[in-house]
């Protein structure tokens, strides 16, 4: 039957406080403050939308259900808690009353590992637990760089300029099954992040990056031939893989290679509280330069009216089809330069350009800026070396290349080459200050990966990443948000001792 919330948040309030009475009468004293603040996060935190979310995921027969917020609760309650398995965590609920008190179960109901399951199915809207199909040829594992430190080329052969044509007339469909618990998290935490001040969706600046998730020590998979017996060991036939949406790929931080997902995250680089907007689990053999756009379209999709003004991305980004796209959206780019990938010679003749992209005269020297003209597109540079020593402007440099009262000057206009030519230049201060805040991606990684431990889950299935990973997202938010100063959980209790 479907669930029903007699009593709403307030029902939730009245179970915890009466409990804590009855199971912990010296609570006040023998619960230490962390707990206590996981117990007043839960207590203000009001999940009774979740069930008239979910209402349509339950049949109008069968026995009455727990209540999806009580489930969910539950999930948020694991992670803060850091217990990554979901088999335990039923057997914790029925040894450690606490969890279950501050999850909503009585402590002598508690759902067990097959009550979670079954929500998890409920919250991904698929019939199938992985977007790919288990029964695919071997996949092409990514080749090793030069240098320590690098990140592997890509794997396929489409380029970054063919994805965005693609894109942009077939969005990618692989968050279909996420619609329904990132509506419970954008209605519950990115909105409430909002209100509290903590993000401006229209006004957003966004991060991006990916980072390895270590799924299993290798790759699981059955032959469907009898290729082995013939003697032939690398033949290109379908296997059976366990983990479909997984593959090989390079960790460049670690050196090696490992079998997992790429998580790619959009955080909030205006946020002091690194506070992810939107993920995307692609496979390991992904490079960023894919996984952002996999990732950009997705968001699009599911939040059709946030109005990004701003995106900070590292030197894996930097290709001319990405500064295109951003120009014409008027997004401004902030995007590390790969030195690798070029520079033109000569500009204007006789100028050259530096790695910041600033015009270096003929005798050498950085010139210095003078400007933005935005209506004409073009950015000014005026000679480095002009002196107004005894109030005239005259050029210090021993070979002048120009006989104009203020020297040579040079006008970059940005359509010759975004790539090179930013506004603001890679060489000011403002764009440094903008860039920096890329650091907001691998902290937000840090944060999942290490804090909540994401990578001990070590789940079979991209349901169930997926299930955790915003679980762990939901738990960012609800950390970042204002506690009152004094707990109204614990005076309630206090008084009623």
């Amino acid at each position: 039957m479907k669930p029903v919330n007699v009593g709403g948040h307030a029902a939730y309030q009245d179970r915890v406080l009466s409990q804590l009475r009855k199971h912990y009468p010296d609570a006040a004293s023998s619960l230490p403050a962390h707990t206590w603040d996981i117990m007043e996060k839960f207590w203000n935190l009001d999940l009774s939308v979740v069930d008239s979310l979910m209402q349509d995921r339950y049949s109008v027969f069968g026995p009455e259900p727990r209540l999806p917020s009580d489930m969910l609760r539950s999930v948020l309650v694991s992670v803060e808690f850091q217990i990554v398995s979901y088999t335990k965590w039923a057997a914790d609920l029925k040894e450690n009353h606490l969890h279950a008190i501050i999850s909503g179960f009585p402590v002598d109901d508690t759902p067990g590992v097959g009550t979670f399951a079954d929500f998890f199915s409920r919250l991904w809207i698929s019939d199938k637990n992985n977007l790919s199909d288990p029964v695919h040829p071997p996949k092409e594992k990514p080749q090793k760089p030069k240098e320590k430190g690098e990140k592997a080329p890509p794997v396929g052969k489409v380029t970054v300029e063919d994805l965005f044509k693609k894109f942009e007339e077939d969005p990618p469909q692989d968050m279909n099954p996420c619609q329904r618990i990132f509506e419970i998290f954008r209605s519950l935490f990115l909105d409430r992040s909002v209100q509290e001040g903590l993000i401006d969706l229209q006004n957003l600046s966004l991060s991006g990056d990916g980072t390895p998730v270590y799924t299993a020590a290798q790759e699981r998979k059955k032959r469907t031939c009898d290729c082995l017996e013939k003697g032939i060991r690398d033949c290109k036939c379908n296997r059976i893989y366990s983990q479909p949406d997984c593959d090989i790929g390079w960790d460049s931080h670690r050196n090696r290679y490992y079998f997992g997902y790429d998580l790619y995250t959009l955080t909030a680089s205006d946020s002091e509280n690194d506070l992810p907007v939107f993920p995307f689990l692609g496979p390991a053999s992904r490079h960023d330069s894919h996984g952002f756009l996999y990732a950009w379209y997705s968001m699009k999709q599911l939040l059709p009216d946030i109005s990004v003004k701003k995106v900070v991305l590292d030197s894996a980004h930097d290709a001319m089809p990405y500064y295109r796209y951003f120009l014409e959206h008027g997004i401004t780019p902030f995007i590390d330069l790969n030195n690798k990938r070029g520079r033109p010679p000569v500009y204007k003749e006789d100028f050259t350009i530096n790695p910041d992209g600033v015009p270096v005269c003929p005798q050498g020297y950085a010139m210095r800026r003078d400007g933005t003209e935005r209506a004409k597109g073009r950015t000014k540079f005026k000679c480095p070396k002009i002196s107004f020593a005894g109030g005239k402007p005259t050029c210090t440099c021993e070979s002048p290349c120009s006989d104009a009262k203020y020297g040579r000057t040079v006008h970059l206009v940005m359509k010759d080459n975004p790539r090179l030519f930013n506004d603001p230049p890679r060489s000011s201060t403002e764009w440094k200050m903008e860039y920096n805040a890329r650091t907001s991606s691998e902290r937000c990684n840090k944060r999942q990966k290490i804090d909540y431990k994401l990578e001990d889950g070590r789940y079979r299935s991209s349901k169930m990443w997926y299930c955790r990973l915003f679980s762990i997202m939901m738990c960012q938010h609800l950390d970042a948000w204002a506690l009152p100063k004094t707990s109204r959980l614990k005076d309630l209790f206090e008084q009623a001792a």
